[in-house]
């Protein structure tokens, strides 16, 4: 019933997010219609001299404002919720979940373009989306999709690198060893040294961006194949739009899988700019690094176990489920079995999450992509007894804030489905998905030319001494 009763609350908040934004999404559409320009840099020319104002403006205006309070848990816990970010691409809502340039999920999935009616939204759809805050026609996506096809050439000493690692290195390893062999082509670097003015830094970062997102499927894909296929590799085809293309070059053509693979770089694609990928990204951007470096670094960050390489340990945990207990285990074995995972000093996978206080809207479309394409699956029917199951027994441990499932509590299964077996992977998928919005974030760091991140530390003598002058002073 827990499941049910969610699935409820979330009909009803999709009810209200729909009434609440009718009027934002007919101004979205009546710009995706009025618009008929193809170039996605010509629309960026004309956008960015308004948002540079705007900014400026509020500057000039309210730059004494405060936005809240700093503590010492703050400090300690890891900066959250502190706000010190400005970050244009997505909005994370600790209940509703991620809004893309102002939509949901469920919005982005209606009003985006497909490959197919009623399909899933297409991947180049959502990075003008992201780059623009318009929705793009049909036609639009498709110029896109041209574009980024025809800059998706990797260089041979890419490979060669990659190929100097040992073939059993963690594929995040070969992944990021890829994007930095990349970057020797970097057009900002060139740039930069030339002398560019500041006030053109976004477009040789624009360039970078592109060419970056158009290759890093093509590297991704080469580290799959070079690890698991013996290096038989796939070319890419410029026929195929982005998430399909990519789809093929690891070795996938079922149509469904495509369709997957589009569901997974949109919904991967952008989480605000607090995480550790997303906010490393941003961090060394600010340093003026070019987007290879950058985006390298994001993938660093994003290896991390607390981070994007909890994807393939959801998928390893859930396997472990069916070793020891096996495919058809009850709920009420499944309990046992979360609680001695809990009573050995380690989490449930995949559940939980620094902001989200609901089950995430990124677990609940993969849910419903489940539901259409593959409800008899084990694994996924095993996915769902966790979800009544896991919440509950997180709330009665009572240390837990958020006890409901995260966008890692679903993929894997999903990519298990359809082949993509190889756990350890997994995170490759999601840093190539990740491009998307860091490399969006990234131009508009550039345009609205944002400062050098400089935060203050202080030491625990500094809070000591702080908090026994702040307690006499009461």
């Amino acid at each position: 019933m827990v499941f049910f009763r969610s699935v409820s609350a979330l009909a009803r908040l999709r009810s209200r997010v729909g009434q609440q934004s009718s009027l934002s999404n007919s101004v979205r559409w009546i710009q995706m219609q009025s618009s008929t320009d193809l170039d996605l840099k010509s629309q960026l020319q004309e956008l960015i001299p308004e948002q540079h104002d705007r900014l400026k403006k509020l500057k000039s205006e309210h730059g004494k404002v405060q936005l809240g309070n700093i503590t010492v848990d703050m400090v300690l816990g890891g900066m959250r919720g502190m706000t010190g970010l400005l970050w244009e691409t997505s909005l994370l809502d600790p209940e509703e979940g991620i809004r893309f340039r102002g939509l949901s999920i469920p919005e982005c999935q209606k009003v985006l373009p497909a490959a197919q009616s009623g399909g899933e939204p297409l991947p180049e759809g959502l990075l003008w989306l992201l780059l623009t805050g318009k929705v793009p026609s049909k036609e639009q996506v498709e110029a896109l999709s041209k574009d980024l096809a025809s800059r998706a050439a990797v260089p041979d000493y890419v490979y060669n690198a990659i190929d100097a690692l040992p073939s059993t290195a963690h594929p995040m390893t070969q992944f990021a060893s890829g994007v930095m062999a990349l970057q020797v082509q970097s057009e900002f670097q060139k740039a930069y040294e030339n002398g560019i003015h500041k006030s053109k830094f976004w477009e040789p970062t624009y360039e970078d961006c592109l060419n970056l997102i158009a290759r890093v499927p093509v590297v991704a894909a080469y580290v799959y194949r070079r690890m698991y296929k013996n290096g038989d590799y796939i070319p890419s085809d410029k026929s195929l739009d982005y998430g399909a293309n990519f789809s093929q070059m690891l070795g996938f053509d079922d149509e469904k899988m495509k369709e997957l693979m589009r569901l997974y770089i949109t919904i991967h694609s952008d989480h605000e700019g607090g995480n550790v990928s997303a906010h490393t990204g941003h961090l060394v951007g600010s340093a003026l690094s070019d987007p290879y470096l950058s985006f390298a670094a994001a993938l660093n960050g994003l290896a991390g176990p607390l981070h994007g390489l909890a994807n393939q340990e959801v998928l390893l945990w859930i396997k472990s489920v069916v070793e020891e207990c096996g495919e058809n285990i009850s709920k009420e074995q499944l309990k046992e079995y979360v609680w001695k995972t809990l009573n050995s000093g380690k989490v449930v996978p995949g559940y939980g999450h620094g902001v989200l206080r609901k089950t995430d809207p990124r677990y609940v479309c993969q849910r419903e992509f489940a539901l259409k394409h593959l409800p008899d699956d084990p694994l996924f029917q095993l996915v769902s007894k966790l979800y009544e199951v896991v919440p509950p027994v997180l709330t009665e441990l009572g240390k837990v804030k958020n006890p409901w499932p995260n966008v890692d509590a679903h993929s894997g299964v999903l990519l298990n489905h359809y082949g993509l077996t190889e756990a350890r992977y997994y995170t490759v998928l999601f840093g190539v998905s990740r491009s998307l919005g860091i490399c969006s974030q990234l131009i508009w760091d550039r345009a609205l030319g944002l400062a050098l991140e400089r935060p203050k530390s202080v030491t625990m003598d500094w809070l000591d001494a702080f908090c026994k002058k702040a307690a006499l002073s009461a």
